[in-house]
C-alpha cells in the first residue's frame, strides 16, 4: 500500500470498528438485560397472583392465568401435587424443572415454541404442598429484541460513517501541507531552481524540504558550470575560426594572380564561414534550452532597439545578394536576455535573406500586440506550404535541400521564444508568394 492516506485510515478504521462493536455488545447488554429481566419480573407477579388464588381457595378447575391487555404471548400453568409426581390442574403436559429454586426463571421449550416458566410452592389447609409451573411464550420479548438490535445497528453505522469521515477528513487536513507543496512545485517553471521555504512546512516536512534545496543546489551548480562550459566553447572555438578565416582572407589576396588557388581558397573560406555559423547556432540552441535556467538573468529590453542595433549587418548582407530590406520599428518593449533576443532575430532575419531570391525583398516589423511585443519578418520568397509549416521549426530540418545551412536557425527560434514565454508561428505574406514569420510575447 503506497499511499500515505490509505494506511492511516487502514490504521484507524480498523480500531475504531473494533471500538465500535465492543460498544454496540455494550449498549446491547444494557438495553437487553433490565428488559429480559422487567419481563421476568412481570411473569412472577403473575405466578405470585395465580398463588394467591389458590391459597383463597379457589376451585381448581376455575384457576386461570392472569392476562394482561395487549399480551401478545400465551400463558399456561399446571398445578402438581406430592412433589410434582401428581396432577392437580392446568396443562399436564407442562414441563417442570427440578432442581430450580422457588421462583427462579428459566429458559424451556413446550408446544414446540421457545417459552420462559417459573415455578413457586403452595401451601394450602391441612398442611398440602403444591407446586405451581406457570410458562409464557417469548414473542413479545423477541419484539423488544429486534427493536432494540435494529436501533443499534443504525446507531453504529451512523457513528461508524461519521467517525470513518471524521478520519478522513483529518487525514486530508493533516496531509493539506503535502498538497500544498505539491502545487507549488507545480506551479515552478521548469528553469526554476530557488530553494524551498523551511520555516513554511510543518517540522516533519522540514528535513524532505532541507533535502530537496540540496537537491537544487546541486542542480544549480550544475546550470553554471554549463554557463561556464559554454562560454569557455565560444571562446575556444570562435577565435580560431574568426583567425582561420583571416588567413584565408590574406592568402586570397596574396594569389589572385593563380585561379585554381583563389577557387581552392574559396572554398575553404565557404566552408569556415559555414562552421563558424553552425558553431554559432549550436551555442545559441544550447543557451535557448527551456530547461535552462536563464529567468533570473531578465531584463527590461526594448524589441526595436535589439533590431536596430543588427541593422548595419543585415543591409550588408542583403546588399551583397541584392534584397531590399526594410524595417518597420516600433516601440516593444518585453522583460528578456538580451543575447538570446539578439540570436532570435539574427535567425530569422537570414533566414528569410537566404530563401529570398536576389531583387525580393524582406520586412523587418515590431510593434505592440494584445498581449505583448510582437516581432514580424516578411519575405517575397517562395513561402512554405500549409502542410510543412509544422516541420520547420524542428531540429535539421530543410525543405529546399539545395540551400546551404544546417536546420537549426528556426529551432533556435522556436527554443528563444519558449524560454520567454512567447510562441513563433509561420504564415502566408501579403504578397503574391513569401512567408511571414511572427514571434508574439507576452507581457
Amino acid at each position: 500500500m503506497n499511499s500515505i492516506r490509505l494506511r492511516l485510515l487502514a490504521w484507524l478504521v480498523g480500531p475504531i470498528l473494533l471500538f465500535n462493536f465492543a460498544v454496540a455488545a455494550l449498549a446491547y447488554l444494557l438495553a437487553w438485560t433490565p428488559a429480559q429481566r422487567a419481563f421476568d419480573d412481570s411473569l412472577q407477579v403473575r405466578a405470585t397472583a395465580l398463588v394467591q388464588d389458590i391459597r383463597a381457595g379457589i376451585a381448581m378447575s376455575a384457576l386461570a392465568p392472569p392476562a394482561s391487555p395487549g399480551d401478545l404471548d400465551t400463558v399456561w400453568f399446571a398445578v402438581r401435587a406430592d412433589n410434582g409426581q401428581r396432577f392437580v390442574a392446568g396443562r399436564p403436559d407442562l414441563p417442570v424443572l427440578s432442581g430450580q429454586a422457588d421462583g427462579a426463571v428459566r429458559d424451556a421449550a413446550f408446544d414446540g415454541a421457545p417459552v420462559r416458566l417459573t415455578t413457586q410452592t403452595v401451601v394450602v389447609e391441612g398442611g398440602s404442598t403444591l407446586t405451581l409451573t406457570l410458562a409464557t411464550t417469548v414473542r413479545q420479548r423477541q419484539q423488544v429484541r429486534a427493536t432494540i438490535v435494529r436501533a443499534l445497528i443504525l446507531l453504529e453505522v451512523a457513528f461508524t460513517l461519521a467517525l470513518g469521515g471524521l478520519a478522513w477528513f483529518s487525514i486530508s487536513n493533516g496531509l493539506a501541507p503535502l498538497a500544498r507543496l505539491r502545487s507549488a512545485l507545480n506551479r515552478r517553471e521548469r528553469a526554476d531552481l530557488a530553494p524551498l521555504d523551511p520555516a513554511a512546512t510543518p517540522r516533519e516536512l522540514a528535513s524532505v524540504v532541507v533535502a530537496f534545496n540540496s537537491l537544487l543546489e546541486r542542480l544549480a551548480a550544475s546550470a553554471r558550470s554549463q554557463d561556464a562550459f559554454l562560454a569557455d566553447v565560444a571562446h575556444q572555438l570562435r577565435n580560431p575560426l574568426a583567425g582561420a578565416k583571416l588567413q584565408l582572407e590574406w592568402l586570397a589576396a596574396r594569389h589572385q594572380a593563380d585561379p585554381d588557388s583563389v577557387h581552392a581558397l574559396a572554398l575553404m573560406k565557404q566552408a569556415n564561414d559555414r562552421m563558424i555559423r553552425q558553431t554559432s547556432q549550436l551555442l545559441a540552441l544550447a543557451r535557448a534550452e527551456p530547461s535552462r535556467s536563464i529567468r533570473a538573468r531578465f531584463k527590461p529590453l526594448d524589441l526595436a532597439a535589439l533590431v536596430a542595433e543588427s541593422v548595419q549587418l543585415f543591409v550588408t548582407q542583403a546588399a551583397g545578394r541584392g534584397i531590399d530590406l526594410g524595417f518597420e520599428l516600433d516601440p516593444a518593449p518585453l522583460r528578456g536576455e538580451r543575447f538570446m533576443l539578439r540570436d532570435l532575430v539574427d535567425n530569422l532575419v537570414d533566414n528569410a535573406l537566404r530563401y529570398t531570391p536576389q531583387g525580393g525583398s524582406v520586412t523587418v516589423r515590431t510593434r505592440m500586440g494584445p498581449d505583448g511585443a510582437v516581432l514580424e519578418v516578411e519575405d517575397s520568397g517562395p513561402g512554405i506550404p500549409a502542410a510543412k509549416r509544422a516541420r520547420v521549426f524542428q531540429r535539421h530540418v530543410r525543405l529546399d535541400q539545395q540551400s546551404s545551412g544546417s536546420g537549426l536557425g528556426l529551432a533556435i527560434v522556436r527554443d528563444i521564444a519558449k524560454v520567454h514565454g512567447g510562441v513563433a508561428a509561420v504564415s502566408d505574406a501579403d504578397g503574391p508568394s513569401g512567408a511571414l514569420f511572427t514571434v508574439k510575447f507576452k507581457i
